[in-house]
């Protein structure tokens, strides 16, 4: 049976069990949803080998193939299988410990990630470090054996679930930019930690302010050396354009076909221009996957740097059509105030162009790092 298969089946049996209600919960705007189930749905993952499918098999992963993890990231999606809340963890700094982490970090922080006991969130963007990270202001400095943080984090995703996060921090006094920086795995459950949640659009709050007081973490926790942060937080970035973006277009995928099934039931179908929108929309998702195959080879190095910038905009025109063809209904919502999916995908993708790095950035990136034309 190849992976696929089994991947399949597993899926199908177990999310017609205990966690038959997950189906579909969870996701952008919809991170509050079922809290406690989806955690349980994380430790059961873990204890049938089901997290970590890329990672070696001595730290509990299966060694599998880059068709084989885009295999089960594609069935996770078909399946309707909720929102993963382990994804920094197994998805960013996973990756990042077992290509920076000393043995003993290895053997602390990967289990429980695996095992789906622990979970992580990212201290990167602060107030005036969004996009231009290299102006990172947040501060640690020794005390004895412990690192000491303070300073503030925005836009943090799962703050308020997360046990555990990795934090860009200043930590060589007057250096500046890119320099100076070292990358520290910060407790969130000790004194100094408090985390403010932002409400978005949606009117629900999956991301946060996280403000760090004196809080503190031993000084063993930090990947690389003190100072090397900016190139260990480089490559922590590099894993965001990992396998599961191929599971990501399942769902936009999904999207698309509710957004075309609207269409058809409120007649905007017949407007020429929409359908052309919606054609054109239909064409581009198949784009994006060959180009996200395109990104699995080695050396891909364009690819890559394009990945983010374009299925962001595309995904936030699919909103704009989403709202279009939904027509005045889709400005209000229903008697209990309660957003529809397509309502909640208009709002929801406005932020896709600004987080991971917003549009205007990447197109620098491009600009500069791949085209080699000059700053």
């Amino acid at each position: 049976m190849s992976l696929r298969e089994e991947a399949r089946a597993w899926l199908e049996e177990s999310l017609s069990g205990e966690f038959a209600g997950a189906r579909g919960l969870g996701g952008p705007g919809r991170e509050h949803e079922a809290y406690e189930l989806r955690r349980a749905w994380e430790r059961h993952l873990g204890a049938h080998g089901w997290t970590c499918l890329g990672w070696p098999r001595r730290y509990g992963g299966r060694a599998a193939s880059l068709d084989d993890q885009v295999a089960f990231h594609e069935e996770y999606a078909r399946a309707g299988a909720p929102a993963r809340l382990g994804l920094i963890g197994e998805g960013l700094i996973g990756p990042t410990v077992l290509d920076f982490g000393t043995d003993e970090q290895k053997d602390r922080f990967l289990p429980p990630i695996r095992r789906g006991e622990e979970l992580w969130c990212q201290g990167y963007s602060e107030p005036e470090a969004g996009s231009d990270l290299a102006n990172v202001q947040t501060r640690a400095r020794l005390d004895g054996g412990d690192w000491v943080i303070t300073g503030q984090k925005v836009w943090t995703s799962f703050a308020q679930w997360a046990d555990w996060c990795f934090v860009l921090c200043r930590t060589e006094e007057g250096s500046r930019r890119h320099h100076g920086l070292s990358y520290l795995l910060v407790p969130m459950r000790g004194p100094g930690v408090e985390v403010r949640p932002i409400v978005q659009l949606t009117g629900t709050s999956e991301f946060n302010e996280v403000f760090f007081d004196g809080a503190r973490t031993a000084a063993g926790n930090i990947l690389g050396a003190p100072g090397d942060g900016w190139r260990v937080a480089m490559a922590t970035l590099g894993y965001e354009r990992g396998v599961s973006t191929l599971g990501q277009q399942i769902g936009f995928a999904r999207e698309l076909d509710a957004v075309v099934a609207t269409a058809k039931r409120t007649g905007a179908i017949d407007d020429p221009v929409l359908r052309d929108r919606l054609v054109r929309s239909w064409l581009e998702l198949r784009v994006m996957r060959l180009n996200a195959l395109r990104m699995l080879r080695p050396g891909a190095g364009a690819e890559v740097s394009i990945a983010k910038l374009y299925w962001s905009e595309w995904h936030r025109r699919l909103g704009e059509l989403a709202q279009a063809v939904q027509g005045k209904a889709g400005l209000v919502a229903d008697a209990g105030g309660e957003l529809g999916d397509l309502q909640r995908l208009y709002l929801f993708s406005r932020a896709d162009t600004i987080y991971a790095g917003s549009s205007e950035i990447q197109r620098n990136v491009i600009a500069e790092r791949t085209l080699g034309l000059p700053r």
